[in-house]
């Protein structure tokens, strides 16, 4: 067993190579891709981080997985293009909050979201491999606000790739819309939805399902389905670490699950992480499965951190599969049971193993307020709502043994009228967004209903 093989978490999907896992995104039986064997990295390789760019760390991490599908000057330069354009030499900078507490800013690449950090990446890799492979590849990415815009800058304007971006109707900031829709390329299609966000995930997953369809467009997705990412954002996990230089307690502001199974994911490589946190808003489904052993999906309520306004994680079954000890049939009959039902009882072995790796506390919106406006008393920094649902998860941690690092995911102009409430201004407007309220916006408005997703993306193929 080696990690540049990849194995799907259903099990009845042959095995495939990195490239084949990049420009697939979802396995052909429904499950998540992952590799056969984590690699492995030794406790002086993980020290000697702390010398290295993060451009080297990233590189030395993603070897491990790409395998023969990139050579070593491929991958390497691959991964410069990607940096070159963030505003932090580091990438991934850690910032002193005082008491211990920092945070990992992970919003200073184009889209000033962290989605930046592995979709940049993701978009170089991507080119490269459909070059080699030749023909087009339609990207249909479902999104809560951020990933959309960070999928647009990392792929608009490529060769012979078309990319469509589902959000919900009403249900981003006005910021994260725009910069979306406003965007000029010519092979950028965004849709609004007329639902959730779970709605438009719902949808991908059903256009995947397709099989005659998803071959006919060549169908692919760069959501935090695609390993890719995962393997790209565990890098600042090894990093902040290596600063550091002891283990953390990381926090993480969690909707789908992406963000915060990139720090399993580093410490099946070999990291020391004290614990993982999930930080919830109201939409706590990630709460209740931890706390309560009960993974169950209601109605995703609008709040003023709408990227994690999600009811359904897509990557809590990469989590499920690994606390099973890998069994892809109980995991498959699982994910089964909860397209059926909305509703899965965990296993006391699986919540066992669960509960060995992660806490989970859930926040409202006022709790939001009062962190945004703490912090700005307190250091005179601004954060977004996203990281304040981190920073107020951050005071029910009890006696966390070491420093505690709470992954700060979005610039806060992205989300001026949630800052405005709690400290009574906006934050001030960073250069990448000025002019962006007054260029022309491309979106149609399409309710929740497959066939008519379906034959939109036809039509815009010319399919």
């Amino acid at each position: 067993m080696n990690s540049h093989t990849f194995i799907s978490t259903r099990g009845q999907a042959p095995a495939a190579d990195f490239a084949e896992v990049l420009l697939a995104g979802l396995a052909p039986d429904g499950g998540l891709y992952l590799p056969e064997a984590w690699p492995q990295f030794g406790e002086d390789e993980l020290a000697a981080f702390q010398r290295l760019s993060y451009q080297e760390a990233a590189y030395r991490v993603l070897s491990r997985f790409t395998g023969p599908s990139f050579a070593q000057d491929e991958l390497r330069a691959a991964i410069a293009a990607a940096y070159a354009g963030f505003d932090a030499p580091e990438i991934a900078p850690l910032s002193p909050l005082g008491e211990g507490r920092y945070l990992l800013e992970l919003f200073h690449g184009p889209t000033l979201a962290f989605k930046d950090i592995a979709l940049q990446v993701l978009g170089q890799l991507f080119s490269r491999a459909l070059a080699r492979r030749g023909g087009r590849a339609t990207i249909v990415a479902a999104t809560s606000g951020d990933t959309g815009s960070a999928a647009i800058a990392a792929l608009g304007g490529l060769p012979n790739i078309d990319v469509f971006v589902m959000h919900p109707l009403g249900r981003v900031s006005e910021v994260q819309r725009r910069q979306m829709t406003t965007s000029p390329h010519a092979n950028v299609h965004n849709i609004a939805l007329e639902g959730s966000f779970d709605d438009a995930q719902s949808i991908v997953k059903a256009l995947f399902a397709d099989a005659d369809f998803a071959a006919k467009v060549g169908l692919t997705a760069v959501n935090s389905i695609n390993f890719a990412r995962i393997a790209a954002q565990s890098v600042y996990y090894i990093t902040a670490t290596a600063a550091l230089g002891k283990p953390a307690t990381f926090i993480v502001p969690t909707g789908n699950f992406g963000d915060i199974f990139a720090g399993e994911a580093a410490s099946r490589m070999g990291l020391a992480v004290e614990r993982l946190v999930i930080a919830t808003n109201a939409n706590d489904i990630m709460a209740r499965a931890l706390n309560d052993g009960v993974y169950a999906s209601g109605d995703a309520r609008p709040t003023l951190s709408p990227s994690m306004d999600i009811q359904v994680a897509s990557n809590f079954e990469r989590a499920l599969f690994e606390a099973a000890d890998r069994d892809a049939a109980w995991t498959a009959a699982a994910m089964n049971d909860f397209a059926r039902d909305k509703r899965l009882v965990l296993p006391p072995t699986v919540l066992s193993a669960l509960r060995s790796r992660y806490s989970a506390f859930a926040k409202d919106d006022a709790a939001t307020l009062e962190a945004i406006k703490a912090v700005h008393d307190q250091t005179g920094r601004i954060i977004d709502p996203h990281t304040a649902v981190g920073v107020a998860a951050a005071r029910d941690l009890k006696d966390a043994p070491g420093p505690v690092v709470i992954l700060s995911t979005a610039h806060p102009a992205k989300f001026p009228d949630a800052v405005a409430r709690a400290i009574g201004a906006a934050p001030p407007v960073p250069e990448r967004l000025r002019g962006l309220e007054t260029k022309p916006e491309r979106v149609e408005t399409l309710p929740r209903n497959l066939s008519l997703i379906r034959d939109f993306i036809s039509s815009r193929l010319g399919a």
